[in-house]
C-alpha cells in the first residue's frame, strides 16, 4: 500500500458559529518523499465538516473526529507536484467557500534519503541549551512566558541556540563529531520550563532559545565543521498546557483516568509474563506528572501526526540522527511503526531510545536484531547502555571480596551477546538526569581519567555530557538543577571560562586535555570505534582487552591499584597475537612485550601492537 502523509491543519482563534482557518501542521513538504501522500489536521471554530480542495495538490479526504474544532485532509505530494505554495480552499456543506490556507512544497537537499546517521565512529556532545551559553540576552524574556533567572535552580537561564552556534569551534577542538541537544521546541509552560520535554507545540522552537531558522543555521554550520545535529524528540507526552489541552481532537487524543495516575516506571511489566494487565496499563498510560499528559499512540491520528512530525524535522534541519526520550513507555506498535517509517524514509540513519534500566536483557529488547522471546518487530537502531554506566561507576570505585571489582565492568560486557548490534549501543558516562560522573566517582580524578580511557576505548558509540571536560561536579546536591549547572563561559558575567581556559583550575585543563587527546586517539583509530572488543576477566584489579579491525590491534590495561602491577603476557597470547612491541598511544613510548609488562599505579596504558 502506498504511504499517506497526513498533513493536519490546525485552525486557531476560535469564533463562535464561524470558521476561521490561522495554522497547517505541516507547514511543508517535499517532493520526492517515500511518504508521499499527506492527511492535515485544523483546529477552529466548527470547522470539522468543511471540505477542503485544492486546484494544485491532489486532496483526496476532508476527514473529523469528536472535536467540531478539527479537521484532517489526505493530500498526495507527488514527483510532478509544483515546488512552491499551494493553496488549499475549504467549503462549508451547502458549498460556500469559508477560508484558505498554503502549504509550501520544497525540493529535497541532494542525497537526502541516503543521509547517514550517528555511529560508533562518532564523539557526541549532549548539552542543555538553557544551561550552556547566552548567544542572545534579546530572547531571554519573550511576552508573558517564564523568565530568566539565573539565581533559580528550576528556572530559566537564558541559554539559547546562538550560544550553541557560537561554541562549535570550542565542540570541534575537543573532537565532537555529533551534538546532541536537549529539547528546544516550545515549553510554554508557567514554570519550570527550561529543560524543554514539556512540549507545547511540536513545530516550534521555543522562542527564548530563537527560532526554526536559527536552529537549521546551527545544524548547517555544525556539519560544515564536521558535526552532526542529533534530536531530542518525545512522543510519549506533552505539556499540560499544549493547545490540544485545551479542546482535544477526541476523548482518546490522551490517556485519561478519573484521577490522575502516575506512571508505576514498571518496565519489567511490559515483558512480565505473570503481570496484571492493570499494572501494564499503568505504566504504559500513566502519567510522568501532572504537567505531563500522556499520549495514546494507538490513535492512528495522533501515531500518524508524531511520525510525520520526525520525519519533517529530519528533512528541515538536515539531521544526523534521533534520540528518543523515554522509548518504552509509548504505544508499542507505534514504536515499531514510527522507527519502519523513519527508516524507510533513511535507510541509513541513525535513532537511539532511552531505556533506563539496569537489565540488559529489558534494554536488548528494544533493538532491531536482538533475539527476543515474542514475534514483536522492532526496528530501533541504537539503545542506550546504562547498565555498562552503572558496572564502571562500581567497578572504580572497588569493594572487598574474593573478586576484583573490575569484574562488575567485564560481566556488563559478557552481556552483549543479548544486543542485536553491539557497536551501535551508546554509552555514556552520566547524563542531564543522573549526577556527574565526577560526583559519583567521589571526585577521585584517578578514577575519571580511567573511566574516560575506559569509554573512550571500549566498543559503542560514546556521548558524554556537556561539562564533563572540566570535571564539573554536583557535590552537595542531586537536584536537577545543580546538575544542570551553567557551563562557566557562557554568560558575559561569568569569571570562569570553560571555552578560553581563564579561570578553570590545573586539574580541570588538564581534564580538557585529556579529553583532547582520548578524542583524537580514537578517531584516528578504527579499531577502536569499530573493531571488535576481545577482553580478560579482571586479575587483581587489573583489566585488559583488545579491540582490532583487520590488521590494527589495540591492547588497553586499567590498572586500579595504586601501587604498580606486573602482568605475565603469556595469558594475552590470543589478544597479543605474537606481536612484540607496543606503542602507548598517550606518550608515543614505544613497549617492549616480552614476557612481563609492568603498568603504573591508577595507569590506564592503551597500546597499538606491531
Amino acid at each position: 500500500m502506498k504511504n499517506t502523509v497526513i498533513l493536519i491543519l490546525l485552525l486557531t482563534g476560535i469564533v463562535a458559529n464561524a470558521q476561521k482557518l490561522s495554522k497547517i501542521e505541516p507547514a511543508s513538504w517535499w517532493v520526492g518523499m517515500s511518504m508521499d501522500t499527506v492527511e492535515f489536521m485544523v483546529y477552529g471554530s466548527a470547522i470539522a465538516d468543511l471540505k477542503a480542495e485544492s486546484k494544485t495538490l491532489k486532496i483526496t479526504k476532508s476527514e473529523r473526529l469528536e472535536s467540531e474544532n478539527y479537521l484532517f485532509v489526505t493530500a498526495v505530494i507527488t514527483n510532478s507536484t509544483t515546488i512552491g505554495p499551494h493553496k488549499m480552499s475549504f467549503r462549508i456543506p451547502n458549498g460556500k467557500l469559508t477560508g484558505e490556507l498554503f502549504v509550501d512544497i520544497l525540493n529535497r537537499r541532494e542525497g537526502s534519503a541516503q543521509r547517514k546517521g550517528f555511529s560508533s565512529v562518532d564523539f557526541i556532545y549532549l548539552l542543555m541549551p538553557d544551561r550552556f551559553r547566552n548567544g542572545n540576552p534579546l530572547n531571554d524574556n519573550i511576552n508573558d512566558m517564564e523568565k530568566s533567572d539565573r539565581t533559580k535552580l528550576g528556572g530559566r537561564h537564558g541559554g539559547d541556540i546562538e550560544g550553541v552556534r557560537l561554541s562549535l569551534d570550542y565542540l570541534q577542538d575537543l573532537g565532537v563529531t555529533g551534538l546532541w541537544l536537549n529539547p528546544v521546541l516550545e515549553n510554554d509552560m508557567p514554570d519550570y520550563s527550561y529543560h524543554g520535554y514539556a512540549m507545547t507545540d511540536l513545530y516550534k522552537v521555543d522562542a527564548r532559545f530563537g527560532s526554526n531558522e536559527d536552529y537549521k543555521r546551527l545544524s548547517s554550520e555544525a556539519k560544515q565543521k564536521g558535526i552532526g545535529l542529533i534530536m531530542d524528540q518525545v512522543a510519549n507526552h506533552i505539556g499540560s498546557h499544549h493547545l490540544w489541552m485545551s479542546d482535544l481532537p477526541s476523548g482518546d487524543w490522551i490517556n485519561q483516568w478519573e484521577a490522575f495516575t502516575q506512571t508505576n516506571h514498571m518496565k519489567v511489566s511490559r515483558f512480565d509474563v505473570h503481570a496484571a494487565e492493570v499494572d501494564r496499563k499503568q505504566f504504559t498510560d500513566g502519567w510522568f506528572v501532572e504537567t505531563m499528559p500522556d499520549l495514546n499512540q494507538a490513535n492512528p491520528k495522533l501515531a500518524r501526526y508524531l511520525i510525520q512530525n520526525s520525519i519533517w524535522w529530519v528533512e528541515y534541519l538536515d539531521l544526523y540522527g534521533i534520540r528518543m526520550d523515554t522509548w518504552s513507555y509509548p504505544n508499542k506498535e507505534f514504536l515499531s511503526n514510527w522507527t519502519k517509517a523513519i527508516l524507510e524514509e533513511y535507510p541509513q540513519f541513525n535513532i537511539v531510545g532511552e531505556e533506563w534500566v539496569s537489565d540488559a536483557g529489558l534494554i536488548s529488547y528494544w533493538q532491531a536484531g536482538a533475539k527476543r522471546q515474542d514475534d514483536y518487530q522492532s526496528y530501533l537502531p541504537s539503545v542506550m547502555d546504562f547498565p555498562l554506566q552503572t558496572a564502571i561507576v562500581e567497578g572504580l570505585q572497588g569493594e572487598e571480596g574474593w573478586r576484583s571489582s573490575m569484574t562488575k565492568i567485564y560481566e556488563s560486557l559478557a552481556n552483549d551477546y543479548k544486543y542485536g548490534d553491539v557497536n551501535n549501543i551508546m554509552i555514556f558516562p552520566d547524563n542531564h538526569d543522573m549526577s556527574r560522573i565526577f560526583t559519583q566517582l567521589e571526585e577521585n580524578f584517578d578514577h575519571w581519567k580511567m573511566a574516560m580511557s575506559l569509554y573512550f576505548t571500549t566498543r559503542g558509540t560514546l556521548q558524554i555530557f556537556y561539562g564533563t571536560e572540566i570535571l564539573m561536579t554536583n557535590r552537595d546536591s542531586d537536584d536537577h538543577g545543580v546538575i544542570r549547572t551553567d557551563f562557566p563561559g557562557g554568560w558575559e558575567d561569568d569569571q570562569v571560562n570553560a571555552f578560553t581556559g581563564l579561570g578553570l583550575t590545573s586539574q580541570q585543563l588538564e581534564a580538557q586535555n585529556w579529553i583532547k587527546k582520548l578524542a583524537e586517539i580514537r578517531k584516528g583509530s578504527p579499531a577502536l570505534h569499530s573493531g571488535e572488543l576481545l577482553h580478560y576477566i579482571p586479575d587483581s584489579e587489573v583489566y585488559v582487552y583488545f579491540r582490532s579491525l583487520e590488521l590494527e590491534r589495540i591492547m588497553v590495561i586499567a590498572n586500579r591499584n595504586e601501587i604498580s602491577k606486573e602482568l605475565n603476557l603469556a595469558r594475552y597470547s590470543q589478544g597479543t597475537n605474537g606481536l612484540k612491541t607496543g606503542l602507548n598511544l598517550i606518550t608515543g613510548e614505544a613497549i617492549n612485550l616480552n614476557n612481563v609488562l609492568t603498568v603504573g599505579p591508577m595507569e590506564t596504558l592503551i597500546m597499538e601492537l606491531k
